[in-house]
């Protein structure tokens, strides 16, 4: 899917403000793009490149133009995406680059260019690595911009997470960054612009994007998805202006559906106490890898918090897909005042553990035999 500025959801405000800087010829050279998850920044970060070297017509990219069509693709030899990776080679000199998975983020963003972070580590299919913009990708960065841009316009960087980004590699960028050659522009698209170096955040204009409003997102829900009115209210009111948690909350990804099997399946067989069969429940996320074993755990402790919720009738406060709430009906009584807290603490120390390295078969079934007291515990 392209992302022109007409295909961004709601935000009409920025847009307007950043369309104004590109016509009267006042756009900075570097813009910091956050706010909240889910709100658009890396559509509109797009959009923004795409009207940039489009420089057909005033308002938005023409779409037909042979910049556009290219644009559409995201094959433009002018606009290059940096983004965390997981690394291919051993040494520092055999870092990964982006280029290196160029084809997998093109395809992801053609889509649904409002993918999360989580379907970016299922793309790279992670195991016990996080990924990172390593140094190597400053040097790569310098030498593309070093050169003429090929189409004859701007040359546009879209950096995406840079407080994922080494910071040795950071630190090289700093000049370029606030010094960039002619008609170059770069767009850092951050979730934790905290965490970026300071030295980069004084060198950038910062750019809020707000929430996605409740008007919006139902419009886009009933557009895009084909919802009614009042499914779109009610899926609008529980996303909270967070187009991925909408999407989530619609299907669940392959990864999640895996998550909410292996979740049910604890459940179940703590509470019949059957003891061989969290045995095998336990080597079975133990070969996971540990980044997939700490997501787990992450999404078991929200079933635990959105099953608590449930309890309390209040359907606006749960933020959960409908295979999630078939399963919760029934299993949500089983989760009281009385257990939660206990759950939660076995959940985050077995997540402690995870990190630390200690062997993931007696972490998972350390905590399934616990499990069993505090769901019988009702």
């Amino acid at each position: 899917m392209s992302v022109f500025f007409k295909d961004v959801i709601g935000q009409r405000g920025v847009i307007e403000q950043l369309r104004r800087s590109v016509d009267e010829n006042r756009l900075a050279h570097a813009l910091l793009i956050t706010g909240p998850r889910g709100n658009g920044k890396l559509p509109i970060a797009i959009a923004l490149a795409n009207y940039l070297m489009c420089g057909k017509v005033q308002g938005d990219a023409c779409g037909a133009c042979p910049a556009c069509v290219k644009l559409r693709k995201y094959i433009h030899s002018d606009l290059h995406f940096v983004f965390p990776v997981k690394n291919k080679g051993g040494s520092s000199d055999s870092k990964s680059v982006s280029d290196d998975y160029i084809a997998e983020w093109r395809e992801l963003l053609l889509k649904n260019p409002y993918f999360s972070y989580e379907d970016w580590l299922v793309k790279l299919n992670l195991d016990n690595q996080q990924p990172m913009i390593y140094e190597r990708e400053s040097g790569e960065i310098l030498h593309k911009l070093s050169l003429q841009a090929r189409e004859g316009g701007w040359k546009v960087v879209i950096i995406w997470l840079p407080e994922k980004m080494n910071e040795t590699g950071a630190n090289k960028l700093l000049k370029i960054i606030e010094e960039p050659p002619k008609d170059t522009l770069f767009l850092l698209v951050s979730e934790e612009p905290d965490k970026i170096i300071g030295t980069i955040q004084s060198r950038t204009q910062r750019v809020e994007i707000p929430r996605i409003t409740q008007e919006d997102m139902e419009n886009a829900l009933q557009a895009r998805m084909g919802l009614t009115f009042e499914d779109a209210k009610m899926i609008a009111q529980q996303s909270a202006g967070n187009w991925e948690q909408a999407e989530e909350l619609l299907s669940l990804s392959e990864e999640k559906q895996r998550y909410l099997e292996l979740f049910m399946q604890l459940m179940r067989v703590a509470y019949a106490r059957n003891i061989r069969e969290m045995k095998a429940w336990s080597e079975q996320v133990a070969a996971l890898g540990r980044e997939r074993q700490k997501r787990l755990l992450d999404y078991c402790q929200r079933m635990v918090r959105e099953n608590f919720i449930m309890n309390f009738k209040e359907d606006s406060m749960n933020y959960m897909s409908r295979p999630e709430r078939d399963f919760s009906v029934r299993f949500s009584p089983f989760v009281n005042e009385r257990n939660i807290f206990g759950i939660m603490e076995e959940l985050s120390e077995a997540q402690r553990h995870i990190e630390q390295n200690v062997n993931a078969k007696m972490v998972f079934f350390d905590m399934s035999l616990r499990m069993i007291v505090w769901i019988k515990n009702r």
